[in-house]
């Protein structure tokens, strides 16, 4: 069960000063949304992560933010706050520590193998593997990056917010390079396959 302490609800963020606008752009997505399991509630449980509040709260983009709905009208400081919160994701994404998993490497190709037969169990690939027919040369590279980057993906939470726009679009090629660089860091040998998928994104 949520450890209610650590969360804030909509009308909890409300009383710290935000408005519905501000947590929209600059929270985004609430950390849980559901039934309370507890009570019956027509509408579903929202809550937002305290710490992340607070860290939003210490960003210069929050203090702009309130400045802009205190001192603009509503349409224009809708955009400033859109603005903000791609500024936010962005800060965000640039200063988030990035924590590769760090494995030995006969582990690493275990999973790595293990996680392409399982993502490929019913595409066209999955017959040969069936038959043992063996791998292209350069393949266990590729899948040790492909199985790391998978396991990265708790990052993703950080484009929360942000929607088909080209901030959003700029937001996931700076996150999918950071999370490339933090692989190569980690994996020395996988550098060069990292470099080949940033290189691709960045086309």
């Amino acid at each position: 069960m949520t450890d209610r302490s650590l969360y804030v609800s909509p009308a909890g963020v409300r009383r710290r000063g935000w408005t519905d606008a501000m947590v929209r752009e600059l929270l985004g997505l609430p950390d849980v949304q559901g039934r309370d399991p507890r009570r019956y509630t027509p509408a579903p449980v929202r809550l937002y992560l305290l710490a992340r509040v607070e860290a939003v709260e210490r960003t210069p983009e929050f203090a702009a933010a309130s400045a802009a709905l205190a001192e603009t009208p509503r349409s224009a400081a809708l955009g400033v706050l859109a603005g903000s919160r791609r500024s936010a994701v962005l800060a965000a994404v640039r200063a988030e520590p990035i924590e590769v998993p760090r494995l030995p490497a006969a582990e690493l190709e275990r999973r790595a193998v293990r996680h392409r037969h399982l993502t490929t169990a019913r595409g066209p690939g999955a017959g040969r593997a069936r038959r043992g027919v063996p791998a292209p040369a350069g393949s266990l590279v590729r899948w040790q990056v492909g199985y790391l980057r998978q396991a990265l993906a708790r990052y993703e939470t950080l484009l929360d917010g942000l929607y088909g726009d080209a901030g959003r679009r700029e937001a996931e090629r700076l996150l999918r390079r950071r999370l490339y660089q933090a692989i190569a860091a980690a994996y020395p040998a996988l550098a060069g396959e990292c470099a080949r998928r940033i290189a691709l994104e960045s086309a």
